[in-house]
């Protein structure tokens, strides 16, 4: 009972620690931000009701991702296989819930795919193929940012693929997610949902930030252009690929605080892991060695101390 009651005081500590250093990680990643238009600013805080508070953020985030690491124990422990799915509009906050699942985990044990165009040589092969080298082995999770799933959205509108093209993918991608659930691996999909005066809003805030313009591809402009082309194709994708064995479900992602966290939760629902025994770590004795004498390094081996 009192070792409960230890362990129980020692994970407060932590999380308070955590969230003192997330905090101050916060700040100063706002501070740094180079000002926005006042104008913008102006738009977005009326467009946005207050979200959740930061310190109850940042402490809902923490436990979820403490979480996280228990999910990463358990898929090394039990070498399951997991591919998590993010997809939708250009600005949802895919990058943003990919970054937050990532942050404290094992990049090892939890890889993010993001894959650029297709080469010549890769637009010549099997579509799935490029991505078949990307998928988990035993105890690993991929979480892809943006995945198959481009033929049916951006190569569709664009038109970077054939109607023919279009139709053979949504015949084949129901059979090739079956395939991949009777290996062993469990298919997560998500869809990111904005609303078009959202995404509108987070485009000018990327304009008028220098930080954030390398976010915005031409690619990306012209799904404002197409955005009902685009609805379109999202929902024949769901009507056409929303399998037993690989449900899709959506994020509501306006509220980007709400959006991390709901999603977290979520995913961790979704996969049955449990607590797995460790072994005790101890940090050992360093060895001394009294004849050993460290050597003086030349200064320009050193980076100026200029900070």
């Amino acid at each position: 009972m009192e070792q409960d009651q230890g362990d129980d005081a020692h994970a407060r500590d932590w999380l308070e620690a955590e969230l003192a250093d997330t905090l101050d990680e916060d700040y100063e990643l706002e501070m740094s931000e180079p000002a926005l238009s006042l104008e913008i600013r102006k738009i977005y805080r009326k467009a946005h009701p207050p979200s959740l508070e930061r310190r109850d953020y940042f402490r809902k985030l923490l436990e979820l991702q403490s979480e996280l690491i228990k999910l990463q124990d358990w898929l090394q422990y039990s070498g399951e296989k997991v591919v998590v799915i993010f997809e939708g509009r250009d600005s949802a906050g895919k990058g943003g819930v990919i970054k937050r699942i990532t942050q404290r985990l094992n990049p090892r044990v939890a890889r993010v795919v993001a894959l650029p165009a297709p080469s010549e040589r890769e637009k010549s092969q099997w579509y799935f193929q490029r991505y078949v080298p990307h998928l988990p082995a035993a105890g690993e999770m991929v979480l892809f940012d943006r995945s198959w799933y481009n033929r049916s959205g951006v190569e569709r509108v664009m038109g970077f693929a054939t109607e023919d093209e279009v139709e053979q993918f949504f015949h084949d991608v129901p059979e090739f997610e079956r395939m991949l659930v009777r290996s062993g691996i469990r298919v997560i999909k998500y869809w990111f949902s904005i609303t078009d005066e959202e995404q509108q809003l987070r485009f000018l805030m990327r304009i008028h930030d220098p930080l954030k313009q390398w976010k915005l591809s031409p690619m990306d402009l012209q799904s404002r252009v197409r955005w009902e082309q685009y609805t379109k194709a999202k929902e024949e994708t769901f009507a056409r690929t929303n399998i037993p064995e690989a449900p899709w479900y959506i994020v509501e992602g306006n509220d980007k605080k709400r959006a991390r966290l709901n999603c977290i939760d979520h995913l961790l629902t979704q996969i049955p892991y449990e607590p797995v025994p460790h072994e005790e770590v101890h940090l050992p004795e360093r060895v001394y060695n009294k004849e050993y004498e460290r050597a003086v390094l030349p200064p320009e081996l050193y980076v100026p101390q200029k900070y």
